[in-house]
């Protein structure tokens, strides 16, 4: 699991190889990532906006930018935690995903990014 907090904000993920929906013989793996966003700040924060980079090791670089996470833009009041589970194709079977969550404090109307750590994608098969 990757774990970052900044500003109070701890970003959480874990990661989880579907080989039910990779095709390998066709250069096709499918990664799901659990996140967690917890307010460890005694500010209510919303998540307005996601930007991801998605990288793997055939050198394919995708990028991933829009409102809120899965439909949503949580607001977390101090001390709560919003988890939400999304997924990734792949053209290789190790790659890594990075980006950042553009957060709002609800007093204040400040905007501010929130770094996700970097996590890495590897089927599991790769690890024997």
């Amino acid at each position: 699991m990757s774990t970052l907090t900044t500003k109070g904000i701890r970003i959480s993920v874990e990661t989880f190889y579907q080989s039910n929906f990779s095709r390998p013989l066709d250069n096709k793996y499918v990664f799901a990532y659990r996140v967690t966003i917890e307010n460890l700040s005694s500010s209510t924060v919303q998540l307005l906006r996601r930007h991801w980079i998605i990288k793997d090791a055939s050198g394919a670089v995708r990028e991933v930018e829009g409102e809120g996470v899965i439909g949503k833009q949580p607001i977390l009041e101090p001390g709560e935690t919003h988890q939400y589970v999304s997924w990734s194709p792949l053209l290789s079977d190790i790659g890594k995903m990075y980006g950042t969550y553009q957060m709002e404090n609800q007093l204040t109307g400040n905007q501010f990014d929130i770094p996700i750590p970097e996590f890495q994608l590897i089927a599991p098969f790769k690890l024997n």
